[in-house]
């Protein structure tokens, strides 16, 4: 679901996610399985703790494929702009944020 508490919509979505070494490129191959899942008006986000390989970037964007490419570099700007430079921080806003029982 999308939007405020009164006006909400419901959206359908495909995600993906890759924990890759930082070596480990994700490639065609994982795209096109993601692209496969899509139907009519959907769209897919497909996340990886490495990198897009050259390819990939650009056949999303030339096909106009409706995916997010979320890298690795990413998730680190993201977690810097909140505050997380550091292993440890990082590591103590995810136990605040998603306690183990």
């Amino acid at each position: 679901m999308l939007g405020p508490a009164g006006n909400t919509i419901n959206i359908d979505f495909a995600l993906e996610a890759k924990c890759y070494a930082a070596t480990n490129s994700v490639g065609v191959r994982e795209v096109s399985r993601l692209i496969s899942r899509l139907r009519h008006r959907n769209f897919g986000v497909l996340v990886t703790t490495s990198y897009f390989h050259k390819q990939v970037q650009e056949e999303v964007r030339e096909d106009g494929h409706p995916i997010a490419l979320v890298c690795g570099k990413d998730i680190v700007d993201v977690l810097r702009q909140h505050g997380h430079t550091t292993a440890s921080a990082v590591q103590q806003w995810l136990g605040q944020s998603f306690p183990q029982p």
